[in-house]
C-alpha cells in the first residue's frame, strides 16, 4: 500500500530571508508585500507579525500603520520556487526516491517501503521536521494513503506531524473543510453558499448534480483524497543525475525478467559513473507500471562503490517486493548519490597483512536497518556524555581519544539519574546509597575524580564542578557516582549526587 508524505512549508518565504540575512531578528515582525500595479498586500507573514494580528491579504499600507518597525519585503517568486526545489532535492537524498514539489508551499513524498530505513514512520517524520526545525524552517508533515489526504491533513492541522494508519483515510478527512481539496476558491466559494462546510458533507452529495454544476473536479479531487483515483508523483531528477533507462514494447512482470532487466541496468550505470570517475552511494530503481502508478527500491552503500555484482545483489535481494500489477512498462536506475571513487590496487604480498573489508556486510545491515549501524567515537571533551558520538561505520576517525589516566565504565547512563546519598562533604566518598529503589551498603570506594565544567561553551558551567567516584557495594558491583558541587560552594553545583555508569 502507498504511503504518501506531504511536508507543508508555511513561512517559507519570510523563513527563506531570513536565512539570507541573519542580522534579522526572530522577535521582528516580517511580511512579504505582493502588488499588483498600485495596489500592495501581504503575500506572507511570519510568526511575529501574526501574533501582533497581521494577516495573508491584508494591505501593506493598514499593516504598516498598525505594527512599528515592521519589516517589509517584495515578493521574489522565483527565489522561493528555487528555495522549494533545493529543499526537495535534498529530501529526495535523504528519505525517499520518489519526491517531488508540491508548489508554493510544500514537498510530497511516496515512502513506501522507505520508512523502515528512518525507523518507522514516526521517527522518520519528526526527524525531518527537527532537521528542517535546524535549518531555519518552520515546517508540518502528515503521512496518509494518498496524496490528497496527506496534503489536506499537514495545511489544516496544528500539531507539527500526524500519522494516518493505513485504510483510516475516509474517516480522517471527513470533518476537515473544503479549502483542503485543492479547489479553486471560486469553486470553494459557491459550495459554502450552498451548504458545504466539510470534505465528508461533499462526499455524502450526488455525485451528477455536482458534475453538472462545477464541472468533474470536484469529483476527481475526492477520488483522488480517498484512494479511488490514482495520483501519480512525478519524481524531481537533478540536472547532473547519472541515469539509465529500459523501456519496453510489452509490459513485463515476471521476477526472472526484471531481474534480467535490472542487471543490465547496473551494468550501464557503472560504465556511465566510470567514465565520470564516479562511485555509487545511494542508487533508486524506479519501476513506470503501465497503469499510471510508479514503485521505488532504494539500496545505500557505504562507500563508493563501482561494483557490478555486488550492486546487483543489492537489488536482486530486493526485487520480490516489487508488484508488478498489470505489467511494468519502464524501469529506471539512478544514482542519487555519486562520490570520487579512486581505483586501487589491492595488496598482493604475502607478507603484508590482509584487511578483512567489511564494508559488505554493512551495506546488507544498513539496506535493512537504516539509521541502526553505527560506530562510537571519541570527542575532545572532559563532560562523559559529550565525549563520545555516533559516526557512519566507514567514517575517518576524527583524532581525538579518550583519557586513560582515569577508570571509565565500559557502560555509561545516557543521562545522569539521581540518587540518595550519606555521604561526610566536601571529600568523602559515599557510605551507602540507594539507587533505583534499593539501597547499598559502600565496601571500598576511590575518588573524587575532579571534572570541570566546560565554560567556553556554556556560560552556566564557568565555575560549575563534579566530583566522581568509583564505588564497590557489599555484592561486588561496581559504580561510577559524581556529586554535582565541589561540597562546599553553593555556586558550583547543587551538591546532589548522580549515578553516571557502571562496571563490569
Amino acid at each position: 500500500m502507498a504511503r504518501v508524505v506531504s511536508v507543508f512549508l508555511p513561512t517559507l518565504p519570510t523563513d527563506r530571508i531570513r536565512r539570507a540575512d541573519p542580522s534579522l531578528s526572530s522577535d521582528t515582525p516580517l511580511v512579504v508585500i505582493a502588488r499588483s500595479g498600485s495596489k500592495r498586500w501581504i503575500a506572507a507573514a511570519d510568526r511575529a507579525a501574526l501574533k501582533l494580528g497581521l494577516r495573508v491579504g491584508m494591505p501593506a499600507a493598514k499593516a504598516q500603520a498598525l505594527v512599528q518597525g515592521l519589516v517589509m519585503v517584495d515578493a521574489d517568486t522565483a527565489s522561493d520556487l528555487a528555495a522549494l526545489e533545493r529543499l526537495t532535492l535534498w529530501a529526495l537524498s535523504q528519505y525517499s526516491p520518489v519526491v517531488a514539489m508540491d508548489p508554493p508551499d510544500g514537498i510530497v513524498m511516496d515512502t513506501e517501503g522507505a520508512d523502515h530505513l528512518q525507523g518507522g514512520e514516526d521517527l522518520m517524520l519528526s526527524g525531518l521536521v527537527n532537521r528542517l526545525r535546524g535549518r531555519g524552517l518552520a515546517a508540518r508533515a502528515a503521512i496518509a494513503d494518498t496524496w490528497g489526504a496527506a496534503h489536506a491533513i499537514a495545511r489544516t492541522t496544528s500539531r507539527e506531524t500526524v500519522i494516518v494508519p493505513g485504510g483510516e483515510t475516509a474517516r480522517a478527512v471527513n470533518r476537515l473543510p473544503l479549502s483542503s481539496l485543492r479547489l479553486p476558491a471560486e469553486t470553494v466559494a459557491s459550495l459554502r453558499t450552498l451548504g458545504f462546510a466539510t470534505v465528508g458533507d461533499l462526499a455524502a452529495t450526488p455525485r451528477a448534480p455536482l458534475t453538472l454544476r462545477f464541472g468533474p473536479e470536484v469529483g476527481r479531487r475526492l477520488d483522488q483524497m480517498f484512494g479511488r483515483v490514482a495520483e501519480p508523483i512525478d519524481p524531481i531528477r537533478p540536472v547532473d543525475l547519472v541515469e539509465v533507462q529500459k523501456s519496453f514494447a510489452e509490459p513485463i512482470g515476471a521476477p526472472e525478467t526484471i531481474e534480467k532487466y535490472v542487471s543490465r541496468l547496473v551494468r550501464q550505470l557503472c560504465l556511465e559513473l566510470e567514465k565520470r570517475g564516479l562511485g555509487v552511494r545511494r542508487a533508486d530503481l524506479i519501476v513506470h507500471r503501465v497503469d499510471n502508478t510508479i514503485q521505488a527500491l532504494r539500496a545505500g552503500t557505504a562507500k563508493p562503490v563501482r561494483d557490478i555484482a555486488w550492486l546487483t545483489k543489492l537489488f536482486r535481494d530486493r526485487i520480490e517486493r516489487i508488484e508488478p500489477g498489470f505489467g511494468i512498462e519502464k524501469l529506471s536506475l539512478a544514482a542519487v548519490i555519486a562520490e570520487p571513487l579512486i581505483e586501487a590496487q589491492s595488496a598482493s604480498s604475502l607478507i603484508e597483512e590482509q584487511v578483512t573489508d567489511v564494508t559488505p556486510l554493512i551495506d546488507v545491515l544498513c539496506n535493512r536497518g537504516g539509521q541502526r549501524i553505527f560506530r562510537v567515537a571519541p570527542v575532545a571533551s572532559d563532560v562523559p556524555e559529550r565525549s563520545v558520538q555516533r559516526i557512519a561505520p566507514t567514517a575517518d576517525e576524527g583524532g581525538a581519544t579518550w583519557p586513560l589516566n582515569w577508570l571509565r565504565p565500559p557502560r555509561l547512563l545516557g543521562r545522569p539519574e539521581p540518587i540518595e546519598v550519606i555521604a561526610l562533604l566536601p571529600d568523602h566518598p559515599p557510605v551507602s546509597f540507594t539507587w533505583r529503589g534499593k539501597r547499598r551498603r559502600v565496601k571500598r570506594a576511590d575518588g573524587p575524580e575532579r571534572i570541570f565544567g566546560e565554560w567556553w561553551k556554556r556560560s552556566s558551567e564557568w565555575i560549575a564542578v563534579r566530583d566522581y567516584f568509583v564505588v564497590e557495594d557489599d555484592t561486588g558491583e561496581r559504580f561510577w557516582l559524581f556529586r554535582a558541587g565541589d561540597g562546599v560552594d553553593a555556586e558550583t553545583g547543587s551538591h546532589k549526587w548522580f549515578m553516571h555508569g557502571m562496571f563490569a
